[in-house]
């Protein structure tokens, strides 16, 4: 699998993918695994799937990059989702504020997580472009390792975008 400064190109997201099914998850995860698939993308918002990824993980746990995000309108809901990240990973290399839900909230306490080396990277997403403008005020703080957009044939918004932060200027 071809690696970049991030990591994997491709990933494996969980967003309808097995939700709560464990024994679907780890047949799921294995061939992923098994293909060279090393990077796997979650969110408390996709129902089971983190705790069924975590259970199929369980016995490999060192042959996954793990991006997971927090969804939550508070601050002690945001701790609560990544305590409970941390039983099920043990470890979240990326963490992601996830459709900007509280972004700058959640930011505070993130930051302190990744100084102490319990999150590698933190990042933000949204999946629509009316919110775009707000993702890069998020980006502009310096302060994100990654973005995640919707970027395919069908949607192209983000490519239209034209954003100088830190992310598009290369300097983490």
């Amino acid at each position: 699998m071809e690696e970049r400064r991030l990591g994997p190109v491709v990933g494996l997201g969980t967003w309808h993918t097995f939700g709560g099914d464990a024994r679907l998850a780890q047949v799921v995860v294995d061939a992923a695994l098994d293909s060279g698939t090393r990077l796997f993308d979650s969110s408390p918002m996709y129902g089971g799937a983190e705790a069924s990824l975590g259970a199929a993980l369980a016995q490999r746990p060192d042959a996954a990059t793990i991006a997971t995000k927090i969804w939550a309108a508070s601050g002690e809901e945001g701790r609560e989702q990544y305590q409970q990240q941390r039983a099920w990973f043990g470890r979240v290399e990326i963490e992601q504020i996830h459709n900007l839900v509280a972004w700058e909230q959640h930011l505070q306490w993130l930051d302190q997580e990744r100084a102490e080396g319990r999150i590698d990277r933190l990042g933000v997403t949204h999946y629509a472009p009316s919110a775009f403008r707000e993702l890069e005020r998020a980006l502009r703080s310096g302060r994100f390792d990654t973005v995640q957009v919707p970027l395919n044939p069908h949607e192209r918004d983000a490519s239209r975008r034209s954003c100088r932060s830190p992310l598009s200027s290369g300097s983490r």
